[in-house]
């Protein structure tokens, strides 16, 4: 019988069209990137890397991945040699959200050009080129915090003092009861 699909955006519909490169962004990042001593494939991403879809039942938005060994890769970047070939996989659910779209494509090329660590220089920079949308303006973003909270064990809290309970709303526990404001 065929498997039940898993994952938080397992529900979106596989794309009959291949993924769209921004061809702006690329060119953005590249001009972004100029001087910036860890993009050591810089000189040749722009023709090296593939778009493709990932699997509705990935819970990733995105991933890179370098078809070189993870040591063959360590010598490719202490040599600032070319990377051979790349890809990015971007999910099928972004399709909903240009802005998302668009700011993963950036997290996952700058990536690929040699920022492999999530450091805050490559947090600004994907912010700079193109910046997240805000919880409250991606129905993406919200319907992935409903599927996350909808799994959480704790669906509701209760304040010991006043005795206040409320809906679990957010990932994180909160602080401060909503009506005494007394920590929890």
């Amino acid at each position: 019988m065929g498997e039940k699909a898993n994952g938080p955006l397992s529900d979106t519909p596989a794309p009959t069209m291949s993924p769209t490169v921004p061809e702006t962004l690329v060119s953005d990042v590249i001009a972004s990137l100029s001087g910036h001593v860890d993009a050591v494939f810089l000189p040749w991403i722009a023709d090296r890397f593939v778009l493709e879809w990932l699997s509705v039942d990935d819970d990733r938005l995105g991933m890179t991945r370098f078809e070189a060994g993870p040591t063959d890769l360590i010598r490719l970047r202490r040599l600032r040699l070319d990377p051979g070939a790349v890809t990015i996989g971007l999910h099928p659910a972004l399709l909903e959200d240009e802005q998302l779209y668009n700011h993963t494509f950036v997290h996952e090329l700058l990536h690929a050009a040699g920022l492999t660590l999530h450091s805050p220089q490559h947090e600004s920079l994907t912010q700079a080129i193109a910046p997240a949308p805000a919880l409250r303006d991606s129905p993406l973003l919200q319907r992935m915090r409903a599927s996350v909270l909808e799994g959480m064990k704790v669906q509701s809290w209760t304040c010991k003092v006043c005795g206040y309970a409320w809906k679990r709303t957010t990932v994180r526990r909160p602080t401060r009861c909503l009506k005494c404001a007394r920590p929890l």
